[in-house]
């Protein structure tokens, strides 16, 4: 039986502001990890990495605590990479969505194969410091891991030899191009990305799925969720609350990513951007989603 080793990465060092560093508590607190045991799998919990809350950052304006972000990823790749070495599958709660980039680069570290990663998100997340003057490092993870013009050489440094990944080894599920800035929509021409859009992947998640992991190499499969994927009204659990009446429900992004599961590749699923406080006004949103995340992960091939 494949074990699955559970680690949190209460940070929201990344964000526009404080909320996803209360994710992984949230939801072991809904009863994630014994569903996962009453689903039959063996659960391992390795607990969290150091809690960090998002602050102002007037040195570093459009890069917001990039020292805290860097160094998460750093401790997040270390304690991945001899879980990954036993042959475990992960299963990272963020925090951000920062948080792919430490999964994908204990992958690496281990594997002899490319490494694939299926990036289901509303945004392409391949700003830079250069392109937005937001600074929220949450939405430039994918531009670092490609090592794009722009991007910040100490965060792309620890992620090991440079690029992290390159463009074929990525799919992009839920792109909601209205979102994008220019410069993302122009980087994902320039590199020929492989993009479902957000509409194609409400009117069939399955089709999506299958499409997306063809495109991929025969390497170790990560999957990383963002919760702004989802029709904000339908599960209210992202930071981000532009997705309402657009977009998947959890229903039809739960139908995807048991076709990832079930894919012999599958290696790990981090989740991000979810943000507790959202889901005040619907008390069934974070256990619906603990279900599906269950339903998922006890999905897989074993």
């Amino acid at each position: 039986m494949n074990t699955i080793s559970i680690i949190g990465v209460p940070s929201s060092a990344g964000s526009y502001a404080a909320g996803q560093d209360q994710a992984p508590t949230a939801l072991r607190s809904a009863g994630l990890v014994d569903a996962l045991r009453q689903a039959d799998l063996d659960v391992h919990d390795e607990g969290n990495l150091p809690v960090q809350i998002w602050r102002p950052d007037s040195l570093n304006p459009r890069a917001q605590n990039v020292g805290e972000v860097t160094e998460s990823i750093r401790e997040l790749i270390d304690r991945l990479t001899p879980l990954v070495a036993r042959g475990d599958t992960l299963l990272v709660l963020g925090g951000n969505c920062t948080v792919a980039l430490g999964v994908v680069a204990a992958l690496r570290r281990v594997s002899e194969d490319p490494v694939g990663l299926l990036y289901v998100d509303r945004n392409y997340d391949l700003n830079t410091p250069e392109s937005t003057t937001d600074g929220a490092l949450d939405w430039m993870g994918m531009a670092h891991a490609l090592s794009l013009p722009g991007s910040i050489d100490a965060l792309i440094d620890v992620l090991g030899p440079r690029p992290l990944l390159n463009p074929d080894q990525v799919a992009w599920v839920g792109i909601d191009e209205r979102f994008a800035t220019e410069w993302e929509r122009a980087e994902a021409r320039r590199l020929g990305l492989k993009v479902i859009t957000s509409d194609a992947f409400a009117h069939d998640p399955g089709s999506s799925a299958v499409d997306s992991l063809a495109h991929l190499p025969e390497g170790p499969l990560a999957v990383h969720l963002d919760v702004d994927v989802l029709d904000f009204v339908d599960a209210p659990l992202a930071e981000n609350t532009d997705g309402r009446n657009s977009g998947p429900t959890l229903d039809q992004v739960a139908v995807a990513l048991r076709n990832a599961a079930q894919d012999g590749r599958f290696r790990s699923l981090s989740i991000g951007e979810l943000n507790p406080t959202r889901s005040a006004g619907d008390p069934s949103a974070i256990p619906r989603f603990v279900a599906s995340i269950v339903g998922i992960i006890g999905g897989m091939q074993r």
